[in-house]
């Protein structure tokens, strides 16, 4: 370790250039960590927060959009409620349309259609709980926009009226726009396209999107022998994400982005302490001609990197966060959550020091006649 502080204090300047470049690495990784959680909240944090196990859709429904394309009738939750395993279910419907307010605001919404006496109704923590035909739940985001409870929302070309009676905590939105609970029945009216004033026909109220699946405490869902049995497919709520629009493009995108950034910074700190290396080539030279072994020599080097990597990856970090504290409060879908933030700077620290490895490895290569002019 002496020689490695020694030789940070002596060559600043050297050193300060190499941390700069891994504290700018540092600070977009961490913009990228906060966009790629934003960009999931922003497109699933409504099914997130819905106390559901797995979501049975229509039979031979594509995963990767189920939510728009699934059809199943309503009675296909009586034999899911009788499958071993499940403690209830109950149909769910999802569409997304345009509405405006009577106060002018323009808003997008995910309609999500349940039952009002079922375990899916969630509960207002402002206004009212979900009750009867036409009354809706948003999100908080919703409210930030400018929505008010007793707003009246009417949905383009249907016209119909949905009726704010509450709101709920934190971020409830699916494919990027707010969501709006509401009962089952006005949700089967409006995605069959029954206008204000028309009369639905009875087959209108037979379908739903899916049907939504709790089960009991400690029990593992057999959702082959169920969807064999309710003639579905079915999915578990994490693999349902990928039917919200735009999830998988959008996750997929930014993990590639990432793991490209990982192994630039591993090229990048590889390539200075290989520069760094040769430049020590003699200095090395010298302590192996004194006796110094391979293995000491390369932990001097290694600790030299972990050193640097650690003060300008803590640097970077931090700017970053600052920069993501600022961000947040933008329309960009933006969050910092720091397990991700910690988890990719021990990646970007590892992944350092492994090039910075590769390159030290010139270490045991130096001959110590070298030291003694062998080479002239």
């Amino acid at each position: 370790m002496f020689l490695a502080l020694r030789e940070l204090a002596f060559a600043r300047g050297r050193f300060a250039l190499m941390g700069s470049v891994v504290a700018l690495i540092a600070i977009l990784m961490v913009l990228l960590s906060g966009l790629s959680v934003g960009l999931v909240n922003d497109g699933v944090s409504g099914l997130k927060k819905l106390p559901v196990s797995a979501f049975s859709f229509q039979e031979g429904t594509s995963t990767d959009g189920a939510f728009s394309r699934s059809a199943v009738d309503v009675t296909v939750a009586e034999t899911w409620r009788g499958r071993p395993g499940v403690e209830d279910a109950s149909p769910f419907g999802n569409t997304l349309v345009n509405a405006e307010s009577d106060r002018g605001v323009d808003i997008d919404l995910a309609l999500f259609g349940v039952e009002p006496d079922s375990w899916l109704a969630p509960r207002a923590t402002n206004g009212e709980r979900l009750g009867g035909h036409g009354d809706i739940l948003l999100g908080q985001t919703a409210e930030d926009a400018g929505v008010r409870v007793g707003d009246t929302v009417v949905v383009d070309q249907l016209g119909t009226p949905l009726k704010v009676a509450g709101f709920l905590d934190g971020q409830h939105t699916f494919g990027h726009v707010d969501v709006a609970y509401l009962d089952l029945r006005t949700w089967q009216e409006i995605h069959a396209g029954v206008r204000q004033g028309e009369t639905a026909l009875p087959h209108t109220y037979e379908q739903a999107t899916a049907i939504a699946l709790r089960a009991a405490p400690g029990a593992d869902l057999d959702l082959t022998a169920g969807d064999q049995a309710a003639g579905t497919r079915s999915l578990t709520l994490t693999e349902s994400f990928g039917a919200s629009p735009g999830y998988s493009a959008e996750t997929s995108t930014l993990d590639l982005i990432q793991v490209f950034l990982y192994a630039i910074s591993a090229l990048v700190v590889g390539a200075f302490f290989t520069v760094v290396t040769i430049q020590r080539k003699h200095e090395i030279a010298v302590l192996r001609a004194m006796g110094a072994d391979t293995a000491r020599l390369l932990r001097d080097s290694l600790a030299q990197s972990l050193i640097l990597l650690l003060a300008a990856s803590a640097v970077g970090v931090g700017l970053g966060v600052a920069a993501g504290a600022a961000i947040s409060g933008t329309p960009m879908p933006f969050a910092l959550d720091f397990a991700s933030i910690g988890a990719a700077t021990a990646g970007l620290v590892l992944l350092g020091l492994l090039g910075a490895g590769v390159a030290v490895l010139r270490i045991t290569r130096v001959d110590p006649l070298t030291a003694l002019g062998g080479s002239r």
